[in-house]
């Protein structure tokens, strides 16, 4: 498994916003689903945990994390790697 620092995970989260926020499909279903507005994106796209929600959402399906890392040019499993390294993305064991 590969760890990326908070750093590295926050950079890849930013080129992950940039990319759906030029995702005219998809932006509205992710504004529409997190209640943010065009504003909302501007003012927390610094923000570790605005970040994290924006992997969470693209997360839910893989044909979209699929489209994400093709056009960013990263392994499918990027994204998650990322995530984990953000505000609440450690793993939780039950057991």
């Amino acid at each position: 498994m590969s760890n990326l620092s908070p750093d590295a995970a926050e950079t890849l989260a930013l080129q992950v916003l940039g990319w759906l926020a030029g995702n005219d499909e998809l932006l509205p279903v992710f504004m529409g689903a997190s209640g943010v507005s065009q504003d909302d994106l501007r003012v927390n796209a610094g923000s570790p945990e605005f970040l994290a929600s924006v992997l969470d959402f693209l997360l839910m399906d893989d044909a979209w994390v699929i489209s994400c890392c093709d056009a960013l040019n990263r392994p499918y499993d990027s994204l998650i790697h990322a995530r984990a390294a953000l505000p609440g993305g450690a793993q939780i064991n039950w057991t």
